[in-house]
């Protein structure tokens, strides 16, 4: 086979850029090693249940995903989150809401923070005195060391540790406030107070909920995105075994050799560096060293009457402090419509993590039940679940530790030495939907270029 650009992994990135790719009028194919396209993006639909695996939500603040959904001809599809939106952390075994508007957990408004019953008064009032903390530069530090600087140690045992880490299942001394979260150092920079310039944003932010998501689940986008692209542009279970480049380069693949103009590698890090290792072995090295932490996903249907508990809001964080089992929950259906039949409820548990990377050693039955027993040490629950699904995400979440800049730079810096050699995806540039889209379509931006000025 021969094509203009191999696209390696038909995960949301790889087929991002395949698509962006055919727009323009490139040739491309894409080699899924699994044996269906989505990566980490799985949705189950059977007997009136929707459940989503994997991510189950667009962040609407990051554009990318909401525009890919106009272009695919499928944003018309898009929903809201069902009111109320409220989030809860538990503490003590209690569930307490996140103060009324906040942003990223903190709350910004005074009166909020002063009604708050998550926090102790000492701790309200040391957040409450972020605005006079002097600025402080450095190159890079964690998630626990920024907010305990700017806010004190219990925002970061309740919110910096279940909210900031626990959406990207990590460690919250190791992630990187720097590559994740970069608009709270620019707060801190521009304002001198993450507060105050939260405060501002507040004025200006959109009635529209912060997340959307499709009626068939975060699975649509992958069947549309497959949809658009030509029939038999993405081959499953073909696993990329060797990668060099003479003229053209060369990829090993089960059916044969394929050659191609340029390649796009677009899958995890570690896997990336399998590929590259015979051929590249610095850029293996490096990739490599990039951390992931495994987690699992454990769905579960009930009658409606045999959960006693007002659902009212999207779920909950549950912080390391708490000694629980789980990472969080969601309560879907309190979250999206249409996702469970009339009178049933669809509840989420996610465990594993950073924090917790021996969890899934467990076997399936034995992650279920743990899972089972935990939700219900928060609320009451009767009766057997009608089904419990278990979705096994290892090595599925690349972990932004500190240092994450600059073996980045050290990444580009090899993959300059080897013209047409580009990589994207969750574990490089970008963490999450929105923006492994964005990321992807503008490096399939540059690889077009690339292959016109090539040819």
């Amino acid at each position: 086979m021969t094509t203009d650009v191999a696209v390696v992994g038909g995960g949301i990135s790889g087929l991002a850029a395949a698509y962006e790719l055919r727009r323009r009028g490139v040739d491309v194919h894409v080699f899924e090693a699994a044996d269906r396209p989505g990566g980490v993006i799985r949705t189950d639909r059977f007997d009136g249940w929707v459940v989503d695996g994997g991510p189950d939500s667009l962040l609407v603040q990051k554009p990318a995903a909401v525009a890919l959904c106009h272009d695919l001809g499928i944003d018309d599809r898009l929903v809201s989150t069902l009111t109320p939106r409220t989030a809860y952390i538990l503490r003590r075994g209690v569930l307490h809401p996140i103060p009324e508007g906040s942003f990223l957990g903190f709350p910004v408004r005074a009166d909020a923070l002063a009604r708050s019953s998550l926090f102790t008064i000492g701790g309200r009032v040391r957040m409450a005195c972020e605005p006079f903390v002097p600025r402080h530069a450095s190159d890079d530090e964690s998630i626990a060391s920024f907010v305990r600087r700017r806010f004190g140690a219990e925002a970061v045992e309740y919110l910096a540790e279940p909210l900031l880490a626990g959406i990207h299942a990590g460690d919250v001394d190791r992630l990187s406030i720097h590559s994740l979260f970069p608009r709270l150092v620019d707060a801190e920079r521009t304002s001198g107070s993450v507060l105050r310039a939260f405060r501002a944003l507040a004025t200006t932010r959109s009635s529209q909920g912060a997340f959307v998501s499709l009626p068939g689940g975060v699975g649509e986008l992958v069947d549309a995105l497959t949809g658009a692209l030509a029939p038999a542009t993405v081959t499953l279970s073909s696993p990329i075994t060797s990668l060099h480049k003479i003229d053209a380069f060369s990829l090993g693949t089960p059916a044969g050799a394929v050659q191609a103009r340029a390649v796009i590698v677009a899958a995890p890090a570690y896997a990336a560096a399998g590929i590259f290792r015979a051929g590249y072995p610095a850029l293996a090295g490096l990739c490599d060293a990039m951390p992931y932490a495994s987690t699992a996903t454990v769905a579960f249907g009930y009658r409606r009457d045999g959960i006693d508990h007002p659902l009212l809001g999207s779920g909950f964080v549950v912080p390391r402090a708490e000694g629980n089992a789980l990472l969080a929950a969601t309560w879907v259906t309190s979250k999206w419509p249409q996702r469970a039949p009339d009178g049933h409820v669809l509840l989420r548990a996610f465990l594993g993590g950073g924090r917790d990377p021996h969890r899934l050693d467990a076997s399936d039955g034995e992650l279920i039940q743990t899972a089972r027993h935990a939700l219900a040490s928060v609320m009451p629950i009767r009766g057997e679940p009608l089904f419990a699904r278990l979705y096994r995400w290892t090595r599925g979440s690349p972990q932004f530790e500190v240092g994450h800049t600059r073996r980045l730079a050290e990444i580009e810096t090899c993959l300059d030495e080897v013209p047409g050699l580009y990589v994207t995806g969750s574990g490089f540039r970008s963490i999450g939907i929105p923006d492994c889209i964005a990321d992807a379509r503008a490096t399939a931006g540059r690889v077009a270029a690339y292959v016109t000025d090539t040819r």
